[in-house]
């Protein structure tokens, strides 16, 4: 149990009871960050369902979806988003990149891929049906299992910082098994509720997964907090739109 609350304590903004941290309970809390997801999507997919009903306005209702995850995890993965496009837009050898995720200051950048990750997402939730809500809801499952499998199985591009700190010791082989397992049964849960379109929703999460492997390996020597946060809001991004763009050809 105090692992995971170290997992929502350390990647969301649910309140959690204030405690110490044993290294015995941190080697276990990257098993529970996918729950993080579920709870993200059962907001999600209620926020759709009640907004629909309601007959809120689709800008309005777009909005709030947008917000909710952002709002759950308390920008912490929009952070690591920002920072990385700031790095990658250097073209800066990999010390320089990793120089620049650590920077505090926000670039020009960060700012214009903020605004244009949200205008996309934002954009695309105006489209949303049912099914396609239904997959995204439990994307946000799948996309921190693929990320929590990245954590373990990709290296690290820096012995210090705060995710390696945080994984230090942890029971990477227990976790990518864990990941695997959650990632497996988000994926089913996806094609349930959307069919052709939560597939296409998976293949499109597995595509940025790669994608990502390439960019952490190439670019910066492995993965850091900020990459798994630039990835996880990358999948989930993609995710929706390859739903709605695939329902005008599917």
């Amino acid at each position: 149990m105090k692992a995971l609350m170290i997992a929502f304590s350390m990647y969301s903004k649910i309140p959690m009871p204030a405690f110490l941290w044993e290294e015995k309970d941190r080697k276990w809390a990257m098993c529970f960050f996918p729950l993080i997801g579920a709870v993200a999507g059962a907001l999600f997919y209620g926020a759709f369902r009640l907004l629909e009903y309601k007959g809120v306005g689709t800008a309005l209702s777009a909005a709030v979806l947008t917000a909710i995850p952002l709002l759950v995890t308390g920008r912490i993965h929009m952070d690591g988003f920002l920072d990385t496009c700031d790095a990658r837009a250097s073209y800066g050898d990999k010390e320089k990149k990793l120089q620049i995720l650590k920077d505090t200051h926000t670039g020009a950048f960060a700012v214009i891929s903020g605004i244009l990750y949200l205008l996309f997402y934002f954009s695309a939730c105006t489209e949303l049906t049912k099914p396609m809500a239904g997959a995204a809801a439990a994307g946000f499952i799948l996309s921190r299992a693929l990320s929590g499998f990245a954590v373990v199985t990709f290296p690290e591009a820096r012995a210090h910082g705060m995710l390696a700190d945080f994984m230090k010791d942890a029971h990477k082989k227990l976790v990518a098994v864990t990941m695997i397992a959650f990632g497996a049964g988000a994926a089913c849960l996806m094609v349930g509720f959307g069919g052709r379109y939560g597939l296409l929703a998976v293949i499109s999460a597995m595509a940025v997964f790669f994608y990502y492997r390439r960019v952490a390996l190439l670019e910066f020597g492995g993965v850091t907090g900020d990459l798994a946060g630039y990835f996880l809001q990358l999948c989930e991004l993609f995710m929706v739109l390859s739903m709605v763009i695939g329902g005008y050809f599917i």
